[in-house]
């Protein structure tokens, strides 16, 4: 999306997805406080699969955090129980049982969520690409948060190899942030600059751009002349939509 069309996005507070239905940008939510419905359609157990479910949970965590009310459902071929276990692990919300679920009272939009060349609802499709495991154990032996961080590291239109060095990537950088934030969490709390705050929005609201915020949150550990508690504050708010868990190691030594 070009510059000028991103600052609009934010100043108007609204998050825009591309339907794959017709490669259009469309308000995930037309009605601000009308019901939104997220729909996620998996067809088993795999990464891809789970993908889809952290996709859909990114989805429900940016709407409220718009302000907007959701209904999350999950809609599963077989393996249900397996994933809704394995997406808990992973961080992911509660999502409800989807079958044979009507309308919900005052419901002003559904989005669904589907993998490439998987189910094909009528409404929004939000569509996500395959993961190819080369990792050399299962997708259950890996570090949860971890694995959750590999999985927003590359934009959800793209397919995705997670092999040990992806893992390891991804580990390194938790840990590394974790640490940080944990001792930015000593300094005196200092607000987010309006400038790192309207980045921050205008990244998820890009069509759930999770990977440009993470650029922001690289940019903001360096940036000169900002406060640690201003850096502190930051991640803890990036935070409530990556569900990363950034402050888990607060009370640490510095």
């Amino acid at each position: 999306m070009p510059a000028h069309d991103r600052s609009r996005a934010y100043a108007r507070l609204v998050l825009r997805i591309i339907d794959a239905r017709t490669g259009e940008l469309v308000d995930a939510a037309p009605a601000r406080r009308g019901l939104t419905r997220v729909q996620a359609h998996t067809r088993g157990l795999d990464p891809t699969n789970l993908r889809v479910l952290l996709v859909a949970d990114l989805l429900v965590r940016a709407l409220e955090l718009g302000g907007t009310p959701v209904w999350a459902l999950l809609t599963g071929e077989r393996q249900q129980a397996e994933l809704r276990a394995a997406g808990a692990a992973l961080g992911v919300r509660p999502f409800e049982d989807g079958r044979d679920a009507g309308t919900g009272l005052g419901e002003a939009q559904v989005l669904h969520v589907v993998s490439e060349g998987g189910a094909a609802p009528d409404g929004v499709r939000i569509a996500v690409a395959p993961v190819h495991w080369e990792a050399s154990g299962p997708p259950g032996e890996a570090d949860p948060a971890v694995l959750r961080l590999a999985l927003l590291a590359r934009p959800r239109s793209t397919p995705l190899r997670v092999g040990t060095a992806t893992l390891d990537d991804a580990g390194d950088t938790l840990a590394h942030w974790r640490r940080a934030v944990a001792a930015w969490a000593h300094r005196p709390s200092r607000p987010i600059p309006d400038q790192v705050r309207a980045d921050l929005r205008t990244a998820w609201e890009d069509d759930l751009d999770a990977t440009g915020v993470l650029r922001v949150l690289r940019a903001v550990e360096t940036v000169p002349d900002l406060a640690d508690g201003a850096r502190f504050e930051t991640y803890a708010y990036a935070d409530r939509l990556l569900g990363l868990d950034l402050t888990r190691d607060l009370g640490s030594p510095a």
